[in-house]
């Protein structure tokens, strides 16, 4: 069973920068796809970004696509979101997820059903 860490939200100005980290542990952390959800109030899950056990494939929303880059480093148990030029429409919870996958398995899940474990969330408030 894997435990997932948020850490890095705050709050910033529009334009500046953030790193969010997932860390993991009790888990073979590349064994895992790594997804990245935000949430604002009142409103469903929205897919962010979502990288391969491996690393080598990635995806991204529209919304975030040239501004948000997902990296991940299973030395250290840890996926990563770097979130450049933040918009206020990105202010959310930022939550990562990890889905057990077979190593062949590099399709792209974007629907929050299809990640096993999840956790706390970050808090990201971006004012103007």
């Amino acid at each position: 069973q894997v435990q997932l860490v948020e850490s890095g939200g705050g709050l910033v100005q529009a334009g500046d920068s953030l790193r969010l980290a997932c860390a993991a542990s009790g888990g073979t952390f590349s064994r895992f796809g790594v997804g990245w959800f935000r949430q604002e109030p009142g409103k469903e899950r929205e897919f962010v970004s979502w990288i391969s056990r491996s690393g080598g494939f990635t995806q991204y929303a529209d919304s975030v696509k040239g501004r948000f880059t997902i990296s991940r480093d299973n030395a250290k148990k840890t996926a990563y979101l770097q979130m450049n030029n933040l918009k206020v429409v990105d202010t959310a919870v930022y939550y990562c997820a990890a889905r057990s996958t077979i190593l062949t398995d590099n399709a792209a899940r974007t629907s929050w059903s299809d990640y096993h474990h999840w956790g706390q969330g970050t808090q990201v408030t971006v004012s103007t």
